[in-house]
Formats: C-alpha cells, sequence, structure tokens
C-alpha cells in the first residue's frame, strides 16, 4: 500500500487586515493610452500588490469596450498566474484570430480580479477587483497622396461651426449686449 502526501497551507488573515490592492504600475494612469492595432504592437498592462495574504490561484484579465463586449487579455484567454504582476497582449493576433469578434476602435477598460469573481465582496487579506484603467484602440489608415484623390474630411467643416448650437448662442449673446449697450448709451445721451 502506497503512502499517500498531501500538502496545503493554512493561512491566518487578522480580521483587521486590509483589503488587497492591486496597483496599475504600467501604461502610468496620468492620461488615456492610445494602442495602435497592428503587427508588432502589443500591449503590456503591468501592477503590484499589496496587503495581499491569501495569494490567489490565478488572476482573470479581461478589456471591457464601450459597446460592452470583452475581450480576454493576454496569451492565455485571460486567465494568468495568481503571483503575475504583469500580462502582454498581442491586440493585431487577437484580431487576427477572432474574426467574429474584432475589437472595436473606442475606450476600454480594464478589468483585473482573482478566483472570487469580478464582483467579489471586499475582504481582509484578499484582492480587490480592479477596474481603474482605461485605454484606447485605434486601427491605422493606409497613406493616401494628395495627387491620389486626398481630401481633409474637417478642413470643409468651417460652415458646421455656423450651425453649431454653442455657436448661434455665442453670436445671439453678442448681438444682445451690443445693442443692449447701444440703447443704454443713447438713453443716457438725451438725459
Amino acid at each position: 500500500m502506497a503512502a499517500t502526501t498531501s500538502s496545503f497551507s493554512l493561512v491566518f488573515i487578522p480580521p483587521t487586515a486590509p483589503a488587497g490592492v492591486l496597483s496599475i504600475t504600467q501604461p502610468q494612469q496620468t492620461a488615456t493610452s492610445f494602442y495602435k492595432i497592428a503587427s508588432g504592437e502589443a500591449i503590456t498592462f503591468g501592477w503590484n500588490m499589496t496587503y495581499v495574504i491569501a495569494t490567489p490561484t490565478h488572476l482573470t484579465v479581461s478589456a471591457v469596450c464601450d459597446n460592452g463586449n470583452t475581450y480576454p487579455v493576454g496569451p492565455t484567454d485571460g486567465v494568468i498566474p495568481g503571483t503575475a504582476t504583469e500580462v502582454v497582449w498581442d491586440i493585431y493576433s487577437y484580431q487576427v484570430n477572432n474574426p467574429n469578434k474584432p475589437l472595436a476602435q473606442t475606450m476600454y477598460t480594464l478589468n483585473i480580479w482573482d478566483d472570487r469573481g469580478p464582483g467579489s465582496a471586499r475582504r481582509a487579506g484578499y484582492l480587490q477587483p480592479n477596474s481603474a484603467l482605461q485605454f484606447a484602440l485605434y486601427t491605422p489608415q493606409p497613406y493616401t497622396a494628395i495627387s491620389d484623390g486626398w481630401t481633409c474630411s474637417t478642413c470643409s467643416s468651417a460652415m458646421s461651426y455656423a450651425a453649431h448650437p454653442a455657436f448661434v448662442s455665442l453670436v445671439i449673446t453678442f448681438f444682445i449686449m451690443f445693442f443692449s449697450g447701444f440703447h443704454l448709451l443713447r438713453n443716457s445721451s438725451r438725459n
């Protein structure tokens, strides 16, 4: 009869311990990062974790599009080891390999959570889900020479300013101020 061995570790988490926090370190969160959907243009998302006492078995990383679609981030369908501190997402390969669910050119929110799932409750020593990072994806347009019929789509929009409600309001405000001032000056010169 063979002896079986099993090993497990029991972790004590004091009830006064803070909940685990995941802080995004790459890209910097000072401004929205824009990433090109093109060959050789991978995105690296990096983070560090603090106050995590119960190390997760795995993390799930996904990108949620403004249109509601959710995309797995990384080479392993969004599931990575719980000790990972970064993931690299080849968005061009994803786009080529998933023609039925293409990436949109818009804003995304990066979601990261542990084994307990995206809506897990705050718990001492356990990682809290993170959805603090927003980024955008775009597809570069091919070069078109002026001689090949390139036209500026925004250059001929001068008339659109005239129809814009803010412009109309500004013009009306100017005329009211002008004629009111004129009327006041005219009345004061009569007195």
